[in-house]
C-alpha cells in the first residue's frame, strides 16, 4: 500500500510539468498533502498519539485543506487562469521531468545499496520532488507558481525526513510547519502587493521595481 502511494506521489510530478492551469496545480498539491497524511498514518512505527495528531494536523489539515484553500482564494481573487509561456517549452519540460524521475530511481537504488536505515523508495521520490520543484521555480514565470513550487519543495523535504526516520521529533515538526505557513503567508502578501501596483503576476515585473 505504501509503495503504491509513494509511486503515485512521484508520478504526480509528470502532471505538474504537463498542466498549465494554476488551479489544477493547487489541487494536486492538496492531493500530495493527503497522500503524505496516509503515509503518516499507515507507515508510522512507534504509536505516539501526540506526534500522530500533530503530523495529521500538518499534513491533512494544513497541507491538504487550509493552505490550498488559501491559495485558491488568492488565485480566484486575482483572476489567474494559466501559467504564462515558460522559459523552456512544455514538451521539453516533460522530457526533463522524465529524466528527473529516472534520476530518482537511481537515487533509490543507491540508497538501497548503502542501507543505513534509509527507505529507498521514500528517498528516491523525495529527491524527485525537491529537484522538480527547483526546476519549476527556475522555469516558470508567475509569482504564484513560485509559491506553489515552494510548497511542493517542502513536501519533498518532509518526505526526505520521513525516509530516514519513522518518527520525527516534535520540535522539527513545529519548525517545518511554522516555516511553511509563514513563508507562504509572506509570499502571498508580496504577490498581492505586486499585483496591485503593476497589474501583473509574473516575475518580469520585478525588473521594474525601484527604490
Amino acid at each position: 500500500m505504501t509503495d503504491f502511494l509513494i509511486i503515485f506521489l512521484g508520478t504526480s510530478i509528470l502532471y505538474v510539468f504537463a498542466v498549465s492551469r494554476i488551479e489544477a496545480f493547487v489541487k494536486l498539491l492538496a492531493l500530495q498533502g493527503f497522500i503524505l497524511f496516509l503515509l503518516v498514518i499507515i507507515d508510522i512505527r512507534e504509536i505516539n498519539w501526540i506526534n500522530i495528531a500533530f503530523l495529521s494536523l500538518e499534513t491533512l489539515v494544513m497541507k491538504a485543506v487550509v493552505i490550498p484553500y488559501f491559495l485558491l482564494t488568492v488565485i480566484r481573487k486575482n483572476e489567474i487562469g494559466r501559467e504564462v509561456e515558460p522559459y523552456i517549452t512544455q514538451f521539453y519540460s516533460v522530457l526533463i521531468a522524465c529524466a528527473i524521475f529516472f534520476f530518482g530511481f537511481i537515487a533509490a537504488f543507491w540508497s538501497a545499496k548503502i542501507g543505513a536505515g534509509i527507505k529507498p523508495l521514500y528517498f528516491g521520490v523525495s529527491i524527485v520532488l525537491i529537484i522538480a520543484s527547483l526546476f519549476l521555480i527556475i522555469n516558470r514565470k508567475r509569482i504564484i507558481t513560485h509559491i506553489l513550487c515552494y510548497m511542493m519543495l517542502e513536501n519533498g523535504i518532509f518526505l526526505l525526513s520521513f525516509s530516514v526516520a519513522n518518527e520525527m521529533p516534535m520540535l522539527v515538526n513545529i519548525g517545518v510547519l511554522l516555516d511553511l505557513f509563514v513563508g507562504i503567508y509572506l509570499f502571498v502578501i508580496f504577490f498581492n502587493k505586486i499585483q496591485s501596483m503593476f497589474d501583473g503576476s509574473h516575475i518580469d515585473v520585478l525588473t521594474e521595481l525601484k527604490d
